[in-house]
């Protein structure tokens, strides 16, 4: 849309049943806390501890860093979706054919093998609260079904105050540990000064801890959870910074509390804690060997709320991408922020059909284990989409597509090009790692 001087438009205007408000309030906050909650999963936590256990504070300053990236790129999407009313895959569309093949073979590889390892990972603290109820598997099955039953029957407002109360309990978990195991104050500020492990690899690792805190394709979605929540025009841009910088606050409160947990519990003791989910189960071992059951049970509550808003955050936001991939689609047309704020997406076929996409087949995996080539081309897709996403989100936002005062100013684009770097660094080494000889 463009006005008499030819200058793009944004299109979502603010109505009388919910206007933009004159300056940014605590009050409005909400899609920050939902993609903190999705975006923090018990992966991150895991990665978290063990550069604690394995180099105390030292890379304090990677964690936050890591925070201050993810900033910026969940700014830029939701600087797209307020100042042009368009969506982000409306966008992505904009830039040619190939955005749409990678999205859709992301969607649908990356949905399959991710529903499979977000029920895993619920299902772990609830079979280890209670071990004679029920075999792993079918706790995962129950996690899977409960989730699907969740973001099918309720829209964004329910979804948003679940969301909020299981940050809540997260948040007294974390930091309640955190302080029971007493942080080193001087050693924790000076974790803030940027110095690399001396180890092999460690710039790798430190990378690799920068690039994991808090989120993948959920930074994606934050614009679709902006729109969702009626924010659609420009009079929200301030609300929506305020909302982003509280996303990564709350992050960066999780993931202090456990490099602090992991520095203090495992790294003076030097305890090796396992990688994956599993690793947090271990800890749970190990809290109740040294605290006593009560702490051991109060941190696998925190546990399954970690993996449980991963779980429900992305069944409903990549299943929200999802909807406005195929209506675009189907309807040649742009895809609006204002069809995603009526809550129409909620509530088409294509929506429910992701959502059951990563529910069911998944099943099949918790019970036969993930092929071997199947988690090889899930691990590049899954490194391929954070490069995907901080370059596109360059090009669209210094384009002619953004009207010209939203678009990026030189802090935005050296943050954005600095995360770019970071995760094609990651992506190579991903691709590297991959046991190519054997997938032939």
């Amino acid at each position: 849309m463009a006005d008499t001087t030819g200058k793009p438009q944004a299109t979502g205007a603010a109505t009388d049943t919910n206007p933009a408000p004159r300056k940014s309030s605590w009050r409005y906050i909400g899609p920050g806390i939902v993609v903190a909650a999705t975006g923090v999963g018990a992966g991150d936590l895991v990665a978290t501890l063990i550069a604690g256990s394995h180099f105390g504070y030292t890379l304090l300053w990677a964690a936050v860093l890591g925070c201050l990236v993810k900033i910026s790129l969940a700014e830029a999407a939701g600087r797209w979706h307020l100042s042009t009313g368009r969506t982000l895959f409306d966008g992505w569309a904009s830039l040619g054919r190939w955005t749409t093949y990678f999205f859709v073979v992301y969607a649908v590889v990356w949905g399959f093998v991710y529903g499979a390892a977000a029920m895993s990972s619920s299902a772990l603290p609830l079979q280890a609260l209670f071990p004679d109820v029920m075999d792993f598997e079918w706790w995962g099955i129950a996690c899977g079904l409960a989730g699907l039953a969740f973001v099918w029957f309720n829209k964004y407002a329910v979804f948003e105050k679940v969301m909020t109360v299981l940050v809540g309990v997260m948040f007294v978990v974390t930091v309640s540990l955190a302080i029971r195991v007493t942080p080193n104050l001087p050693d924790l500020l000076a974790g803030l000064l940027p110095v690399l492990p001396d180890e092999k690899d460690s710039v790798l690792n430190t990378l690799g801890l920068i690039g994991g805190v808090g989120g993948t394709i959920t930074l994606a979605a934050y614009g679709y959870w902006v729109n969702a929540k009626g924010w659609t025009d420009t009079g929200w841009m301030k609300v929506m910074r305020l909302d982003n910088r509280v996303a990564y606050l709350t992050t960066g409160v999780f993931v202090v509390a456990m490099l602090v947990v992991g520095a203090e519990l495992l790294h003076a003791a030097d305890i090796a804690l396992a990688g994956g989910d599993k690793g947090l189960v271990q800890l749970g071992d190990i809290l109740a060997a040294e605290y006593g059951t009560a702490t051991a049970r109060f941190f696998l509550i925190g546990f399954f709320a970690t993996s449980f808003t991963s779980l429900i955050g992305v069944w409903h936001g990549v299943s929200l991408m999802f909807a406005d991939f195929v209506a675009r689609y189907r309807q040649r047309a742009a895809a609006r922020g204002e069809e995603v704020a009526s809550g129409a997406r909620e509530r088409s076929w294509p929506f429910r059909a992701y959502l059951l996409w990563l529910t069911f087949p998944p099943i099949v995996l918790l019970f036969q284990g993930q092929p071997f080539r199947l988690v090889i081309v899930y691990g590049v897709l899954g490194a391929a989409f954070m490069p995907f996403l901080a370059l596109t989100l360059i090009w669209l936002l210094n384009s002619d597509r953004t009207p010209a005062e939203w678009r990026n100013g030189r802090l935005s684009n050296g943050m954005l090009a600095a995360a770019g770097l970071l995760f094609l660094v990651l992506c190579v080494k991903q691709v590297w790692d991959q046991p190519w000889s054997d997938f032939f």
